[in-house]
């Protein structure tokens, strides 16, 4: 055994812990520059979180906080969900994408594969919000449960899923590397 037979392995967590590195430390610095204020992604998911839930007929809007950087989202006069930046979901896609980067493979698969990527972590953190904010309105006592173990399992799930299918869909491409 020789180095040469850990090049693949090192160029990928190289590259992984770069982006990741570079991702997060780029994410930081702008929440960082935001101070009280919440950022405009969170802003955006909890719209969007709460206009699902006026189309599902129930009474929702999303609202930033005057005290800090989260969003609101509300029924009525009551607060029934604090969305925090780190529940909009760029971590999760900073993750799916230093893999995918760091697997490498077909830029034009790229080009296709990292939206959808984004797509499907986006809907399923909107899903989680969604029904955190029905378990939340309702005075869950598994509201906590939930929110730390199941759905941080769900959406990683979904993210491996999607690290799998990139591996499959790029599989005959590092073979044939292989061989070489």
């Amino acid at each position: 055994m020789n180095f040469s037979d850990f090049k693949p392995a090192l160029r990928f967590l190289l590259i992984f812990l770069s982006v990741y590195f570079v991702l997060n430390l780029l994410y930081g610095i702008w929440i960082e520059a935001l101070g009280t204020r919440p950022d405009v992604v969170t802003h955006w998911v909890s719209s969007q979180s709460a206009a699902i839930v006026r189309t599902l007929g129930w009474e929702a809007q999303a609202v930033p906080n005057p005290d800090g950087p989260t969003i609101r989202m509300v029924s009525g006069d009551r607060v029934i969900l604090n969305v925090f930046e780190g529940c909009n979901g760029l971590n999760v896609i900073i993750v799916f994408l230093a893999f995918v980067l760091a697997f490498g493979g077909s830029f034009k698969k790229m080009l296709w594969f990292i939206p959808l990527g984004v797509l499907v972590i986006h809907s399923f953190n909107l899903f989680r919000i969604l029904l955190l904010y029905f378990l939340a309105s309702n005075n869950s006592t598994y509201f906590y449960y939930f929110h730390k173990y199941f759905f941080t399992a769900v959406i990683y799930l979904a993210v491996f899923f999607l690290w799998w299918l990139w591996i499959i869909l790029n599989h005959g491409k590092r073979e044939s590397a292989d061989k070489d």
